[in-house]
């Protein structure tokens, strides 16, 4: 009987539809009857063979809660869904029933799940045994060039398009936001002067050559190399790591076949080698607490890495600043080295971003790129209660954001539009009075507050939705202002490759690979079993992702594949890392075995 009831309530889970109920639509379910039934017995099977406590239990309460809060916010930007009236909120509770017992036993089968397949092929152990960089390097290259070829010379999106801009002395949006060192000098830190200077270097160099198309494809061709060389890199230690060259395979057909990894390759956003960087970076904190050797020739290799990512994105600073201290702490054997190998970057870093910079006229980024968050909640807040406030609140409001089309500008999920009206001449004490402001609206609906930051979020833990995923469209910013960028005359092959990379998402199963929130429950996953595993000192190699899950949370759009690309692109090895370890749990559960029969 509890097997009936636990199957009813997964199916109201997955399939009942709360918004066709609150609109009196009269078929609640998303699915036929016949759907429904089989998919029932299926499910109703799956416990049948399951007679183990819940385990994960955390785990799968927080995937629950992703689930029912994602749907309602993802339907009607709010707790609707969940909490609308008495009879809502006993459906609320039976679904999340529903999902807590399904992911419990999906979660433990999968803890426990173990697969042993052997390839053995004299092809497969040329590729993955003898010459793995570059047989991995050549195979990806060859899958990626029609994507290079019909996107020549680039895939430019707004932001690189603005880069150059800067570049060649071209004003933006972005010298409006800020109160600029030098008028003159209009290139601003808010995308980071590094990547800058390396894309608009290599337009200039094209354009020496007689053409700004063939400085773009430049930039492309350093772009691919980077990225593939990382690739093929993993593919790599993967070998180091015994990973199954099954598995191996699997990879190289991802990194080969899916649609994202080619497309990025040729846009030329500054996330792709900032990506890239992070992965080197997360291969150094795992190989670190591996082999536990850190010669100087490597610590001056992973210096300059680190002083890589936080060069290549701003946020890159948070990253390193908030890692270190684990990754110091527990490698106190290599104490004074670890603490240069941080320190040096970090200083130098700050020495860029706080002399050479100013130095150079080159202007800081605004401050409300920091403001994502509040500044989303006051204008759902003056959205939905401006009667509460008052003349005086209004006025401290509109002093850094223009209170008068506020409400209107206001887009759940995403900032963009509510801080581009965001005041640059804004002093501390305006920001004190504002925070004042913010903290009462605060006290007085943490609701509202509450649901304006799951709206700018709720993507990064949701994996039932897509949004702002690849670039594949022409960009004519550039074209406007004189810049002899154009696509090639494949425009067939183009609308054929941009079409399979937008469709990829949606194939069952396969989409998985590119869903940012499925991507972010692998990461909460394998932390929840390296600490089942009790192998504590492996959950270093996750705080990069972690804290880049944090700066997506913190950051204006909600679902930005670019954001997450470092993740999503990092998970094949982070996987295979895991793997790793868990036979490294096998193996000294049979030494002592072997240990206690002797």
């Amino acid at each position: 009987m509890k097997k009936f009831i636990y199957t009813f309530f997964t199916l109201i889970s997955l399939f009942l539809n709360v918004e066709n109920i609150i609109n009196n639509i009269k078929n609640p379910f998303v699915i036929g009857s016949f759907e429904l039934l089989v998919t029932g017995i299926l499910i109703y099977k799956l416990y049948s063979n399951y007679n183990k406590n819940f385990k994960f239990k955390t785990v799968s309460t927080l995937f629950s809660l992703f689930m029912l809060i994602g749907d309602t916010f993802n339907k009607t930007n709010s707790f609707k869904l969940m909490f609308d009236n008495i009879y809502i909120f006993l459906l609320t509770i039976i679904r999340f029933s529903g999902y807590f017992i399904l992911f419990s036993v999906l979660i433990n089968k999968l803890f426990e799940f173990k697969i042993n397949i052997k390839l053995k092929n004299k092809y497969l152990d040329f590729v993955f045994n003898k010459y793995p960089f570059i047989s991995s390097f050549i195979i990806m290259f060859i899958c990626w060039l029609p994507y290079i070829i019909s996107f020549y010379p680039a895939i430019l999106s707004p932001d690189p398009s603005n880069q150059i801009k800067q570049f060649f002395g071209i004003r933006t949006h972005y010298n409006e936001s800020v109160i600029m060192l030098d008028e003159n000098v209009l290139i601003t830190n808010h995308h980071p002067v590094f990547h800058t200077v390396i894309l608009g270097g290599c337009v200039k160099i094209g354009r020496m050559l007689g053409s700004d198309n063939l400085g773009l494809f430049i930039y492309s061709i350093i772009q691919i190399t980077i990225l593939i060389s990382t690739l093929a890199l993993t593919i790599k230690y993967m070998k180091k790591l015994n990973t199954p060259i099954w598995l191996r395979l699997c990879i190289l057909l991802i990194y080969s076949l899916v649609p994202v990894f080619p497309l990025y390759s040729i846009s030329a956003v500054k996330d792709v080698i900032f990506g890239c960087l992070i992965i080197l970076y997360i291969i150094f904190i795992f190989d670190l607490i591996k082999s536990q050797n850190l010669s100087i020739k490597k610590c001056i290799y992973i210096g300059l890495l680190i002083l890589g990512i936080m060069l290549f994105r701003n946020n890159g600073y948070h990253v390193i600043l908030l890692s270190s201290p684990f990754i110091i702490l527990s490698n106190r054997k290599y104490l004074i080295k670890l603490l240069c190998l941080f320190l040096i970057p970090i200083l130098i870093y700050k020495g860029y971003t706080d002399v050479l910079l100013p130095k150079l006229h080159i202007t800081e980024g605004s401050i409300r790129e920091m403001l994502s968050i509040p500044l989303q909640q006051t204008a759902r807040y003056v959205k939905y209660h401006e009667n509460e406030l008052t003349q005086n609140d209004k006025e401290i409001i509109d002093k850094i954001l223009d209170i008068s089309d506020l409400k209107d500008r206001y887009d759940p999920t995403f900032a963009d539009n509510v801080k581009n009206k965001f005041n640059k001449y804004t002093t501390n004490e305006d920001l004190k009075k504002y925070f004042n402001v913010w903290f009462k609206g605060l006290i007085k609906h943490p609701i509202t507050y509450t649901e304006a930051t799951i709206n700018n979020t709720f993507g990064y833990f949701y994996p039932n939705t897509y949004r702002w995923y690849i670039y594949y469209n022409y960009d004519s910013r550039l074209k406007d202002c004189g810049f002899d960028y154009h696509y090639n005359n494949l425009d067939n092959l183009r609308n054929i490759l941009s079409s399979y990379g937008v469709l990829f998402p949606y194939i069952p199963i396969l989409g998985l690979i590119v869903n940012i929130g499925f991507n972010t429950w692998l990461i909460i996953l394998i932390f929840s079993f390296i600490i089942k595993l009790k192998k504590y000192k492996y959950l270093n190699y996750l705080i990069p992702s972690i804290i880049l899950i944090l700066v997506c949370i913190a950051s204006p759009v909600n679902t930005y594949f670019r954001y997450a690309l470092p993740n999503v692109f990092a998970m094949p090895i982070i996987i295979c890392m895991y793997l790793n370890i868990r036979k490294e749990v096998v193996y000294e559960k049979e030494i002592s075995s072997f240990n206690t029969v002797l």
